[in-house]
């Protein structure tokens, strides 16, 4: 097994940062850094290894409340889809509305695109397009060993809110039938919130799926 994966849930709404690592390279990646970025590098740096890059599911504020900081400390590339960048530079403002102090976010490094590859030492990661929940949505989606970084698509039991600005309830259940739900059964599926399910799980007892 040339993969580990840290769930870190952080921040005021417990959103799931997680850091992708490659134990062949020991290279690594975060996906969504959600809050505290001095303390994810450091479980980055306890297990050994080295941060290539940050990814980012989507711009939400909670998503992305310790990019400012974890870019300004390791100077990692950030990836995110051109549809997220207008939202990403209104994050301070979006916590604000909650009470939620968030650090101007830097501008993104890389510009991401369907069916996109990307890169962690020996792992490969297709970026697949889910928008409905917010614009610009991307999942993350390792074929090879299984996985599924899905950020505010499909939860256990849920999906996506759609109540938020750029929010779209039938443009999110397109997304999940065409893109996720032709997953094989076994994928496994870390959300941003919540614990991890399975593809298989979800079509089978999802009441937003069954109905």
């Amino acid at each position: 097994m040339t993969m580990r994966i840290l769930q870190l849930p952080l921040g005021p709404l417990q959103t799931n940062c997680y850091v992708l690592a490659c134990t062949e390279t020991s290279q690594a990646v975060v996906i969504d850094p959600s809050w505290d970025g001095r303390g994810i590098l450091a479980q980055v740096q306890k297990a050994g290894w080295t941060l290539e890059a940050i990814w980012l599911t989507h711009t939400h504020f909670d998503h992305v409340g310790a990019l400012a900081e974890l870019k300004e400390l390791t100077g990692a590339p950030i990836y995110v889809h051109p549809e997220a960048v207008p939202m990403l530079e209104r994050a301070t403002a979006a916590g604000a509305m909650w009470g939620i102090p968030v650090d101007a976010a830097p501008p993104p490094d890389h510009l991401l695109v369907e069916g996109q590859e990307l890169q962690v030492g020996e792992l490969s990661a297709a970026v697949l397009y889910t928008p409905g929940h917010a614009p610009g949505h991307v999942c993350f989606h390792l074929a090879g060993e299984g996985v599924l970084f899905d950020g505010d698509v499909l939860f256990q039991g849920s999906i996506g809110r759609t109540d938020l600005p750029g929010g779209d309830y039938e443009l999110l259940m397109s997304s999940i039938r065409e893109k996720l739900l032709p997953l094989p059964d076994e994928t496994v599926v870390l959300s941003g919130h919540g614990p991890a399910t399975t593809i298989g799980e979800e079509r089978r007892s999802n009441p937003f799926l069954t109905e």
